[in-house]
């Protein structure tokens, strides 16, 4: 099998996790027969480079003397916020004759500035999503999922973000044991689908200030299979329905339907993942009562079935137990 390249730009003021998450990933391959990559490093001149974190790193030479690689890697970091207008340059010339083109974390802007995302749905870390939106327009930012592919190019959130798209690449090339394998030797979870929300439901929203509105918070986290209407929350909350619903958004950011629907998801994911709890019983436990309640809730929210995203995700291949 004929390995594939992969050419990561390096810069002053990069992050280093950045650089070598998805690189440790792509290096695990070579474990494997047939199914290694050839890793290397480059910055502009192919001079030493010093990450945000203080951390030199010494490139294996200059972008100018790089071979056409199969997958081009930007990471992310400090550096990306006024980036050197010849590392632009460069971009802007030579990614785009890469057969795939990738982005860890804030990366995605120096891929912006070159004008390579044009036309394209991505994504990059929180901090930035309404930045890259709003100076470049003709962008499709989604700032909810963990990475997105669009075509040959993808897109990766912050830091931890890049080592699931490196999986999920490795699976692409070479199948699901091998990505496997890296990700057990690496102590990580080949588990997190693209479209995985870059937060829990209790990080997305934020806590309200009003002890009666944060005590419903907890309430719904701990409680997602009771009845988590508006009328039953507020009773709860001691607070009338509108009142209630006009508070809960103000000071959580969520609407309380959309809080409940974040956490009810949550908590199914999580069952799916680490229990072998049958569906119609998570169901029934996350406040979905049927089944094809919950694969609704799925499909729109993950794009999946409950029972495939079982299949591909959860930590123990046990067989599920019959439920009542």
């Amino acid at each position: 099998m004929t390995q594939r390249s992969v050419l990561v730009v390096l810069y002053d003021g990069v992050q280093s996790l950045d650089v070598t998450g998805p690189v440790e990933v792509f290096a695990g391959a070579s474990r494997f027969p047939g199914a290694g990559y050839v890793l290397r490093t480059a910055s502009l001149d192919g001079a030493p480079v010093r990450t945000s974190s203080g951390l030199a790193l010494v490139p294996d030479g200059g972008l100018a003397d790089a071979e056409r690689p199969h997958t081009l890697l930007v990471p992310g970091g400090e550096g990306t916020r006024n980036p050197d207008p010849a590392l632009v340059d460069w971009l802007r010339a030579h990614a785009p004759h890469a057969e795939r083109l990738v982005s860890v974390c804030t990366g995605a802007l120096l891929l912006a500035e070159a004008g390579l995302l044009d036309g394209h749905r991505v994504t990059t870390h929180w901090t930035v999503c309404e930045h890259l939106a709003r100076s470049h327009p003709a962008v499709e930012v989604d700032p909810d999922p963990i990475f997105v592919r669009d075509g040959r190019l993808a897109t990766s959130a912050g830091v931890t973000a890049g080592i699931d798209l490196a999986l999920a690449l490795v699976e692409e090339d070479h199948g699901r044991d091998i990505a496997l394998g890296i990700a057990r030797h690496l102590v990580v979870f080949l588990r997190r689908p693209g479209n995985q929300a870059q937060f829990s439901a209790q990080l997305t929203a934020q806590t309200a200030r009003r002890e009666p509105l944060r005590e419903v918070q907890h309430w719904i986290t701990e409680n997602p299979g009771e009845d988590l209407c508006v009328e039953a929350l507020a009773a709860r909350a001691r607070l009338s329905p509108r009142h209630f619903a006009r508070a809960f958004q103000s000071e959580t950011g969520l609407t309380p339907g959309r809080y409940v629907d974040r956490v009810r998801l949550e908590q199914a994911r999580r069952l799916l993942e680490d229990t072998t709890d049958g569906v119609t019983g998570i169901s029934r436990a996350c406040g979905y009562g049927t089944p094809e309640a919950m694969r609704r809730a799925f499909i729109k929210a993950l794009g999946t079935a409950p029972t495939e995203y079982r299949r591909r995700f959860r930590t123990h291949p046990a067989t599920d137990r019959p439920t009542a």
